[in-house]
């Protein structure tokens, strides 16, 4: 029997149900008040994410040590790591082949920064996006081979065979976390806890974390002979971006990675974040939010429609004054990107709902669609319509495009098939994104073939997904140390979603449009508490339009508790998602 929905909103503004803590989850969340005496808002959270009583404590304060694995655990680690080791020690040239996101020039970032503190260099290579696409290729690694003995392949290179075959002038190591085939490539090792051939425990790591257990390892092995290695821990601000970034789960070791990873962040110690944090305009501690929204996609500008090593080379410069101007050509060119995304945008947007938006697969293409934000542009399309969605650009006869898919539905396992059948030139990724290659003339075949294997899987059923709460509160109730309370169960991100709280039948006393698409209010209750909120993008749908011509009706209101920080004050406000009327 379904439950019934949380105050009884069964479709909000946005269309969505809302959903609240069962009767059960209140009572393990009444009992862990009396035992911890915490918040009752924060215990909610803590039974949300299954934590019991006795685990709090550490729940709230992770310990590294206690939570990161044995690198020794993922096959070919130990013989990855003597080999790195070697090369180190006999003075050999090294290339690091990175990928253009922030996952790769994070990665390369700390093998450039582990090897600067031993006294060594690498050469950097990043491949172009456009003309060379992902991932190691036979020219670039030949052409590496002929002048380097060690090549390490980071955030790439498992499905690598004829490029890696290109390479056996010299040894190649492949530190990846990308899904492998049942054949690895003829390298030297292969690193990745997503191997057919592993358990899959570690497969949640993304490509930093794995660069950084490797790291790890070698440390190890130096100490047992006799030797000190770098500072690991001054390393993990690039393992937290990386992580955020890439989308990978904020739970166990990878929440523990990105708690420490935000206090090394906040020291400043790094030129290259310093000097991005500086022109995003960061004037706050970091945290998960800042890595997700601000510095990464700034990072990923390079990659995207810019010189594919930007990011990583402000990553890993030691000099404030390289930083500078690397953080400021960045942030030129994401401006640049959120310019092209937009106009992408809104064209897909008016093409998928023509076609038809309760469809399996929302989907579009055009010509001249800069590859570089198709798969953002895809991502916004998931976002609006709760299905898979593909967005392609052509250039002549041939597109390439990006796909992102939602929960329960396999979109990389359907992009193969369709490939494997040939009506795709290329296509493959995993459950949850894709990318694909198509020739014109078989577009319509492609995406209708597309369309009819995700249904099979259950897509185009529903509409907005559920709105989950963590339960109800009172304006007054929204302080600032209840909201660090809360904080403390993060950060939030993939995996672990941030609480959201619903506020009953609120009076409106203030609304006002800010720029285009935004809405701030402030809204109250019959105690005369106050509280500010604002809703971000309200009028690019219903809910800015209804709230703004409230005409005195109450409102219940969802979403997120933050601090706002504005002048040296701080002050409560709610990152507002949506509303129905009481």
């Amino acid at each position: 029997m379904t439950a019934h929905a949380f105050l009884n909103v069964e479709c909000s503004a946005t269309g969505r149900r809302w959903i609240g803590p069962a009767p059960e989850a209140d009572r393990l969340a009444e009992a862990m008040v009396q035992e911890t005496r915490l918040p009752l808002p924060l215990a909610r959270v803590l039974v949300a994410r299954g934590v019991q009583p006795a685990d709090v404590a550490r729940f709230l304060e992770p310990q590294l040590r206690d939570l990161l694995p044995d690198p020794r655990s993922l096959k070919d680690m130990e013989p990855a790591a003597a080999r790195f080791l070697r090369a180190v020690k006999d003075r050999e040239k090294i290339a690091v082949f990175a990928d253009y996101d922030v996952d790769g020039g994070a990665s390369a970032a700390l093998i450039l920064t582990w090897l600067r503190a031993m006294g060594r260099q690498a050469t950097l290579y990043i491949p172009d996006r456009i003309d060379e696409g992902y991932g190691p290729n036979a020219p670039a690694m030949q052409a590496l081979a002929r002048d380097h003995r060690l090549i390490i392949c980071v955030d790439c290179g498992t499905l690598s065979h004829d490029a890696i075959a290109a390479a056996a002038a010299a040894d190649v190591l492949v530190l990846d976390h990308h899904l492998g085939a049942e054949t690895l490539p003829a390298a030297l090792a292969v690193v990745n806890p997503n191997r057919q051939d592993e358990s899959g425990d570690l497969g949640h790591l993304c490509a930093a974390s794995v660069v950084f257990l490797m790291l790890v390892e070698a440390n190890r092995q130096l100490r047992a002979q006799g030797f000190a290695g770098p500072d690991l821990l001054a390393l993990l601000d690039l393992v937290a971006l990386a992580t955020v970034a890439d989308v990978a789960p904020l739970t166990g070791v990878n929440r523990a990675l990105v708690r420490q990873g935000l206090k090394v962040m906040a020291r400043r110690e790094r030129p290259g974040l310093v000097a991005l944090a500086d022109i995003a305009r960061m004037d706050t501690a970091p945290a998960a939010y800042h890595l997700g929204f601000l510095l990464g996609p700034r990072v990923n500008a390079g990659g995207r429609i810019g010189a594919a090593d930007l990011g990583a080379r402000l990553l890993a410069t030691a000099d404030p004054h390289e930083a500078a101007a690397l953080a400021e050509r960045l942030d030129a060119l994401n401006t640049e990107r959120r310019e092209i995304e937009l106009r992408v945008r809104d064209a897909a947007l008016a093409q998928a709902e023509a076609r038809g938006l309760d469809a399996p697969l929302v989907w579009a293409a055009a010509d001249g669609w800069h590859p570089g934000v198709v798969g953002i542009v895809a991502a916004r399309l998931k976002e609006a319509t709760n299905r898979p969605a593909v967005v392609i650009g052509f250039a002549a006869d041939e597109g390439k495009g990006s796909g992102r898919s939602v929960a329960g539905v396999d979109l990389g396992a359907s992009v193969q098939r369709v490939a494997a059948e040939g009506l795709l030139l290329r296509g493959g990724g995993h459950r949850m994104a894709a990318g694909l290659t198509v020739a014109r003339g078989s577009l319509d075949a492609a995406m209708a073939r597309l369309a009819e294997l995700l249904a099979r899987q259950g897509a185009g059923t529903g509409g907005p997904a559920d709105l989950r709460l963590d339960g109800l509160l009172m304006p007054g109730a929204a302080t600032p140390g209840l909201v660090e309370e809360i904080d403390k169960a993060g950060p939030f991100g993939q995996g672990a979603p941030a609480p959201r709280f619903a506020f009953a039948a609120m009076a409106i006393t203030r609304a006002r449009r800010i720029g285009e698409t935004h809405l701030r209010i402030t809204f109250g209750d019959e105690t005369g508490a106050r509280l500010d909120a604002v809703a971000f993008g309200a009028f690019d749908g219903p809910l800015g339009p209804l709230l703004e011509g409230h005409g005195d009706a109450r409102f219940h209101l969802a979403g997120r508790l933050e601090i706002n920080r504005w002048q040296g004050r701080s002050k409560v406000q709610l990152r507002l998602e949506d509303a129905a009327r009481a």
